[in-house]
């Protein structure tokens, strides 16, 4: 048997969610969270004056940021304790609960958020449209440099990518507000107000959902979608003196780390250290598994037989 727990970071990355994150984003984590939190006070006073639910709404969702944020960020802490005997993967999986609980809180902050949007075409108010596009556009500023501070992870850990998002969703908000304001400001239109309200809402919701789908396929163990299982299947099965395998999984332990295992049929003489050493090897270079289990074994049994017959 061969396992293989190299975390090296000279692997070639083979999708979103699933490389090796830049080193630590512990310090993005804790300045996003203390500057949403700041501002999300500086909003509600503001849009609470002027009477913008545009305002109000980019304030509960600057919230959502800060609440999701801390949440991401404790699961980075956990993702670094070691394994125990209870957990004996480690808490990395926490990564995946993170990101699906960020989705999810967004999406229902925006339905909120949305359902006074609606409530304001029913009773349309008088909106301050300077006070907004000033408070706005700091927003603009604020969450452009959270989005800066997690932008190179988001490619690599889907965690990292929710906060990216949500800090870019953040930036799109804001701008948005800040457009309502000047329309309202020259117009005096202020339905205006809910309607971009609306916009931003169905672009935030556009742009949540692969991250909603990413966290629940992970969930409930999928193979990764870089990860060709057959192209898998023909790297393991190209190795000397394997006639066939058998029990092939792949799955996520975290938002970056990949998991396989694999039972080798090698009738004639079991594998060598070397070769499964140089399968490991090759799994983590062209597919990013960096945990790899492989078991040889000199005949399957007649209920693995009929699972290899049947899956070709």
């Amino acid at each position: 048997m061969a396992h293989d727990h190299d975390h090296g970071h000279d692997h070639h990355e083979h999708g979103v969610g699933h490389g090796h994150a830049p080193a630590n984003f512990g310090k993005a984590f804790a300045i996003g969270v203390a500057l949403n939190a700041a501002f999300v006070v500086l909003e509600v006073v503001y849009g609470l004056a002027s009477n913008s639910v545009a305002l109000l709404a980019d304030a509960g969702h600057n919230l959502s940021d800060a609440l999701g944020l801390g949440v991401a960020w404790a699961a980075v802490i956990l993702a670094k304790r070691r394994p125990t005997s209870r957990f004996t993967y480690g808490l990395g999986g926490s990564s995946i609960l993170a990101a699906l609980f960020n989705a999810v809180f967004l999406l229902i902050v925006t339905g909120g958020l949305t359902w006074e949007a609606v409530q304001r075409f029913y009773e349309p108010q008088v909106v301050g449209g300077k006070t907004v596009m000033i408070v706005a556009a700091c927003g603009i500023v604020l969450n452009g440099v959270c989005a800066w501070l997690f932008a190179s992870g988001s490619k690599n850990d889907l965690n990292v990518r929710g906060a990216f998002l949500h800090m870019a969703a953040d930036a799109l908000v804001s701008l948005g507000v800040v457009v309502a304001g000047f329309i309202i400001l020259m117009t005096g239109w202020h339905w205006i107000d809910p309607v971009m309200s609306l916009i931003i809402n169905a672009v935030i919701v556009w742009g949540t959902w692969s991250l909603l789908t990413g966290s629940v396929t992970m969930s409930l163990n999928a193979a990764p979608p870089q990860v060709d299982l057959a192209k898998v299947r023909t790297l393991l099965l190209g190795l000397p003196g394997v006639t066939g395998l058998h029990d092939l999984h792949v799955w996520s332990l975290s938002t970056t780390e990949v998991a396989l295992t694999c039972h080798l049929v090698t009738p004639d003489a079991p594998c060598s250290d070397e070769t499964l050493f140089h399968a490991a090897a090759e799994l983590k270079e062209h597919f990013g598994i960096g945990h790899v289990t492989l078991q040889p074994e000199r005949a399957p049994s007649s209920a693995h037989l009929k699972a290899m017959h049947d899956h070709g």
